[in-house]
């Protein structure tokens, strides 16, 4: 099996693995209740308008976080705040014992603007990815008459925390001290269309094996690497010839944040299914599983959610979708994502011994480093004391995710502000760094 690969996280600690190096920000101590789950920076929001935070001692933030890739209209929205007030003057919970409009109105409205037929709702990305990968392992079972169904993923993935979403996420951090993780996920490089197909000869060299092919159209934990459209048509190609799904995970990149509304259109590419979360509910905890007629294989009884779907969590969803078209805002967010990444090169050119690229789509962007210098917490960490939210995607990328609302001017602040902390690191570092004493050579 090809080797998994690790990349940093941003949910394991706030922006990393957090006490992982001297740089990282010391963890507090465990003097509340809350579990030991993340290692925590000494920052406590109180909160928030637009593309702006507060801390509790009154200091305003930059936020290119947006609660990493969720807060899409931003914090405090009005109309966030109007549509739900009202709901929960409504009502917000009954479960999927009983039609719920919300719900039929928000499948309606992703299944009219997207390749899917119909949607299942639930509560995360991870749970998303929970319904997809059973969704496979049936049509697997039912479609093409596999036994024991294989799904194969990308090496520097990431799927969630949950137990079968993190045995498909390829990196074996994530495994250890979990296993055994469940069976039926090959992995092979991302982007890596002679591998894939050696990958998937192997499994099928015997038979149908392979129910699903699960992929990220631009792996945003893994690094901002965004999908190669070649070899994604490839894929689909190959997926269509023997009648397997291609499901893709669009949990980062989907309601509009790669400048496109799906993250698929970036590739030129329609999956069978794809999952959402995060953007949809603009900071209420929502999940997504939409699907063709081809991959609409679940039936009452395979899959539920208590909470999924409900009137709160859906009426979050219908908001933030029509302030995307009130708005203009994924034609926004495509605007707004080619300013910041000519920013981030001009940025890459004043600094190249520090800065080795961009890369991503829209208002996923990501700053490449140079190997060997400066890492991304510590970059993030002092952009921190410069009141600049960032979040890193592997010790070399820092991400800038900041809310679709974001204007202009303030994409212009962040990179000084960015630069600002870039060049105070740097001279830290230098200062820190012990002087040469070598004696200079005398002249011959």
């Amino acid at each position: 099996m090809p080797e998994l690969v690790d990349g940093l996280d941003s949910k394991s600690s706030a922006f990393g693995f957090v006490g992982s190096s001297p740089t990282a920000p010391i963890p507090l101590e465990p003097v509340h209740p809350v579990m030991d789950t993340y290692s925590r920076y000494p920052l406590t929001l109180k909160k928030g308008r637009g593309c702006w935070l507060w801390d509790d001692q009154g200091r305003r933030y930059l936020d290119c976080v947006a609660g990493i890739a969720t807060c899409t209209l931003g914090h405090s929205n009005p109309a966030m705040q109007k549509a739900l007030g009202r709901q929960l003057g409504r009502l917000q919970h009954v479960s999927n014992l009983y039609r719920i409009p919300e719900q039929e109105q928000l499948a309606g409205w992703i299944a009219g603007h997207s390749c899917a037929d119909r949607v299942f709702f639930c509560n995360s990305g991870a749970e998303a990815n929970e319904a997809a990968i059973k969704l496979a392992r049936k049509y697997g079972h039912t479609r093409r008459g596999i036994e024991r169904p294989v799904i194969l993923t990308a090496q520097a993935s990431f799927h969630g925390r949950t137990l079968a979403a993190v045995s498909a996420t390829g990196q074996p951090k994530y495994h250890q001290g979990f296993e055994p993780m469940v069976e039926g996920f090959r992995f092979f490089p991302y982007n890596d269309t002679a591998a894939f197909e050696a990958l998937l000869q192997e499994c099928e060299a015997d038979g149908p094996r392979v129910a699903a092919v699960l992929l990220e159209p631009l792996q945003g934990e893994g690094g901002v690497n965004p999908g190669d459209p070649a070899f994604f048509a490839r894929v689909r190609q190959l997926c269509d010839e023997r009648d397997i799904l291609l499901i893709f995970d669009e949990v980062q990149v989907g309601v509009g944040r790669s400048g496109c509304l799906w993250g698929y259109q970036k590739l030129g590419v329609e999956p069978d299914a794809f999952t959402l979360a995060k953007g949809l509910g603009g900071g209420i905890p929502i999940g997504v599983l939409a699907v063709n007629r081809r991959a609409d294989v679940l039936r009452p009884g395979d899959h539920a959610s208590t909470f999924g779907g409900n009137p709160f969590a859906c009426r979050a969803g219908l908001t933030v979708v029509a302030e995307l078209e009130r708005r203009q805002l994924v034609a926004h967010a495509g605007r707004m994502g080619e300013l910041l990444a000519g920013l981030l090169g001009e940025l890459v050119d004043r600094h190249p011994q520090q800065l080795a690229g961009v890369r991503g789509w829209g208002l996923l962007q990501g700053l490449v480093l140079q190997p060997d210098g400066v890492t991304a917490p510590e970059l993030v960490a002092e952009a921190m004391a410069h009141r600049l939210l960032l979040v890193p995607a592997g010790p070399g990328v820092v991400r800038f995710v900041p809310p679709l609302v974001i204007k202009p001017r303030q994409l212009r602040l962040a990179v000084r502000r960015f630069e600002a902390a870039l060049t105070s690191l740097v001279a830290s570092r230098t200062a820190a760094a012990p002087a040469d004493l070598t004696p200079p050579k005398a002249p011959s």
